[in-house]
């Protein structure tokens, strides 16, 4: 199995379930694929992957979550693992929110929903480069 992650984070399990069927079609077993309906779930996730020694590689992000907003919580991943590779999806954000999240967490890219499966796996694989 995998020793690398990439974690999905949004409030729509719908959006999830989503994300982790097309990663799968894209990247198959090479991955480990995990989902958090919050940014709190989100760093419980994290917690566990470090414990287990699984590295995550890459977090796709929704912007508008209830609680912490998707570019606030990129920028604290990034203050802590600023290896990672940070994607923003989002139907919703605003350009200041982005800028935010590309100035304060080297966010690699913004997805807009609705987005295909091929601007995902375009986006990953250009992003793990």
């Amino acid at each position: 199995m995998s020793e690398l992650a990439i974690l999905c984070v949004d409030d729509e399990v719908v959006i999830l379930d989503s994300l982790k069927e097309q990663l799968k079609r894209c990247f198959g077993d090479q991955y480990i694929y995990e989902v958090a309906e919050s940014a709190d779930e989100a760093w419980e996730v994290i917690e566990e992957l470090q414990e287990d020694e699984i590295n995550i590689i890459v977090i796709v992000s929704d912007w508008l979550m209830p609680g912490t907003k998707g570019d606030e919580f990129l920028i604290q991943v990034h203050q802590k693992f600023p290896q990672l590779i940070k994607i923003m999806l989002t139907g919703q954000a605003d350009e200041t929110a982005i800028q935010n999240a590309v100035e304060q967490a080297n966010l690699h890219a913004c997805l807009h929903k609705p987005w295909t499966e091929e601007q995902l796996s375009q986006i990953i694989t250009s992003a793990l480069k």
